[in-house]
């Protein structure tokens, strides 16, 4: 997730690099050819590329939006499982209790309020591509490490085990019918955040509508330099390079956001938001020594420049 607003100029147009040597060679060539042969002094109307970038700015602006309300999605549905979280810590904390049994039920407590920041990190894992299983043996006992790892799905199995001990602890008494209905809609609403976040993870933005608009992009500046070469000569150059930096920006803006799970710098930043259940969860267990001992978040890419 990017932090800083002063994000450096090679890192913007680094995503465009390419592309950019392109279009500086093409546009150089096409004044060249210009100024110096005469057969190939072709011009067209500035209306033409003018028209065509109107139509591609309302294009880019449609699909910018769109991109941008899937990874505002994301972000909402981790908020959401920030809040299911707390509540869910906070329903264990207060509804299991039992005087006859107390280091039982303390137990039980920290080891199910260790599981949900177990099931968070695993979620952030799984829907980047990492391996689920990593770093959860700072949160699982030995029993329920074995068990999730002869599961496909990790954060499926670490429901279960929440459903199993609630199940558990109506059994022993120490909680009643009523708040386990309480505590079996919170784990809902978890399993219905994952299948949301899977959701958006799964479905891929339609590969041909993206494919229009970028070989509508490479038209428009294939045209651009004949619209301009008459007007302004060698000045040409510096104009097509900016205004074709501009739209290739815009839909690499578009294309990064639409994959708001990929472990790029402008993923919804699932990682932070996982050391922010686990600081919250923690306090609520006075364990703050667990969150302590976190290892700091690791940055990537373009150093200090993002956060996961």
């Amino acid at each position: 997730m990017l932090l800083r607003n002063n994000i450096p100029l090679t890192y913007i147009f680094g995503k465009i690099k390419t592309e950019l040597l392109f279009v500086v060679a093409y546009s150089v060539g096409i004044v060249i050819l210009y100024q110096n042969f005469h057969v190939t002094r072709i011009s067209i109307p500035i209306a033409v590329p003018a028209l065509l970038g109107t139509v591609i700015s309302l294009l880019l602006a449609f699909r910018s939006n769109q991109a941008y309300d899937r990874w505002w999605e994301a972000r909402i549905i981790w908020g959401a499982i920030v809040n299911d979280s707390r509540t869910l810590g906070r329903q264990i904390i207060s509804f299991v209790e039992n005087p006859y049994q107390l280091q039982e039920v303390e137990r039980f407590k920290s080891k199910f309020i260790k599981r949900q920041i177990a099931w968070c990190n695993a979620l952030s894992q799984g829907l980047r591509g990492f391996s689920s299983y990593k770093g959860l043996e700072r949160y699982l006992d030995k029993d329920e490490l074995d068990f999730v790892k002869n599961q496909r799905n990790v954060t499926v199995a670490l429901l279960e085990l929440h459903a199993m001990d609630l199940k558990k602890a109506l059994h022993e008494g120490w909680i009643n019918q009523y708040q386990q209905v309480e505590l079996n809609k919170t784990l809902t609403a978890l399993c219905n955040h994952m299948g949301g976040c899977e959701r958006i993870k799964n479905t891929v933005f339609p590969v041909t509508y993206s494919k229009y608009i970028s070989m509508s992009i490479h038209l428009f500046i294939v045209l651009l330099p004949f619209g301009l070469i008459e007007f302004f000569g060698y000045m040409e150059i510096p104009l097509v390079v900016a205004i074709a930096a501009f739209f290739l920006l815009v839909e690499k803006m578009a294309v990064h956001l639409q994959d708001p799970f990929e472990n790029k710098p402008t993923d919804t930043p699932t990682t932070t938001i996982c050391r922010t259940i686990e600081r919250d969860l923690c306090q609520m267990l006075d364990d703050n020594k667990l969150y302590e001992d976190m290892p700091q978040v690791e940055k990537e890419g373009i150093g200090s420049y993002y956060i996961l």
